[in-house]
């Protein structure tokens, strides 16, 4: 036998969401890196940390052997 601990919720007006202002609107922009492994390195830990602190942010990675491909996005402002 199943028991409801809390009891159905029953109200005559409906739910209303809290309202979200944005100030600012973003755009994002996007980088591509292309590697191709056989002849190059993938990226290393030093290169990955100079894209963040320029404010990329790594968003994937695809590959098609032996090439890689990176994809980083920031946040501009529109």
């Amino acid at each position: 036998m199943y028991r409801t601990l809390i009891p159905p919720f029953e109200s005559k007006q409906p739910a209303h969401p809290p309202m979200v202002y944005i100030e600012r609107q973003w755009k994002w922009e996007y980088k591509q890196i292309v590697r191709n492994l056989k002849k190059e390195s993938p990226l290393d830990e030093t290169e990955l940390n100079a894209l963040g602190e320029e404010g990329w942010e790594l968003s994937g990675i695809a590959q098609q052997p032996p090439v890689a491909y990176f994809y980083f996005k920031h946040q501009i402002e529109k």
